[in-house]
């Protein structure tokens, strides 16, 4: 099986071309080793597996796993990702807008172009944030979730529940450093408020325009960076009236820029995409 390792601030995938003739098969094995190949001790290592698909109704679908073998509807990172590897391959002509099919819907990819022909920052239009309950799902609120409480046992917690195309809980605390995002990250995830899990943020509030940001990602802990987390917390932080709809957004792996337009209500997503290196497994 050919890869491409790539990360977007740190979140990193396992990408698997699926565009050939045999492109079915390979992404029924990719599916079947996702665990294996995400493993960072006996595999490649990753946060997860990005397949690239072609697309039903237009030319390129993204399909990606967990680490632990579940599919997610969308990821954030990972999108940008794939829009560098079918625009660095010319498998995707130069455009300024590329859908692509997820999980989640339709999205659509703008490329940034660096002086040596290649992707170096991707926007991405993620569309607009779910905020009723049985949509995201969660059972926390009737027709929204906004500064809820969720009771742990040991301890109380406040949440702001948003989809990106897959469920968020978003947490303010005061220094992100220092709380303990290990032992509440998988309470949270596994919560029954949550039918099909979540991922969980956590976000210190520095100023109307900008955040810090942790996360434990759904079926794969934590890691350095969650696009559709980050976007999901600019929604939060806007809907508890804490910072302004353009943040910047400060990720452990670095930096996206997340902004929350009012003539459209989508949010659009704007960081870099990386490739680290090609192999054979």
């Amino acid at each position: 099986m050919n890869f491409t390792k790539m990360h977007g601030i740190g979140n990193d995938f396992v990408i698997v071309d699926c565009m050939g003739t045999d492109g079915k098969a390979l992404a029924a094995e990719a599916h079947s080793r996702s665990k294996e190949l995400c493993d960072r001790n006996f595999g490649i290592g990753g946060d997860g597996v990005i397949l690239v698909l072609p697309g039903k109704s237009s030319s390129f679908r993204m399909q990606m796993f967990n680490p632990d073998g579940s599919e997610a509807e969308m990821c954030g990172n990972g999108i940008r990702c794939f829009a560098k590897y079918v625009f660095d391959r010319h498998l995707a002509e130069k455009v300024t807008d590329l859908p692509v099919e997820t999980g989640a819907g339709l999205l659509h990819v703008v490329p940034s172009f660096g002086a040596d022909g290649m992707v170096n920052v991707v926007t991405v239009d993620m569309g607009e944030p779910v905020l009723t309950p049985s949509a995201i799902p969660t059972t926390l609120g009737q027709t929204s979730a906004v500064n809820v409480p969720l009771d742990l046992g040991d301890r109380e917690l406040s949440v702001t529940a948003v989809s990106m195309g897959n469920p968020h809980a978003v947490i303010f605390v005061d220094d992100t450093v220092a709380f303990p995002v290990a032992d509440v990250g998988p309470c949270v995830e596994s919560h029954a408020a949550f039918p099909k899990r979540t991922n969980t943020e956590f976000i210190q509030v520095i100023s109307r325009q900008e955040i810090n940001f942790r996360v434990w990602e759904r079926g794969a802990a934590e890691t350095l960076a969650c696009g559709t987390g980050a976007c999901a917390a600019v929604v939060a932080c806007v809907l508890n009236a804490k910072t302004e709809r353009n943040v910047l957004v400060h990720l452990p792996g670095g930096d996206l820029t997340i902004e929350w337009r009012q003539h459209d209500n989508h949010v659009y997503m704007t960081g870099p995409a990386t490739e680290v290196f090609s192999g054979t497994i």
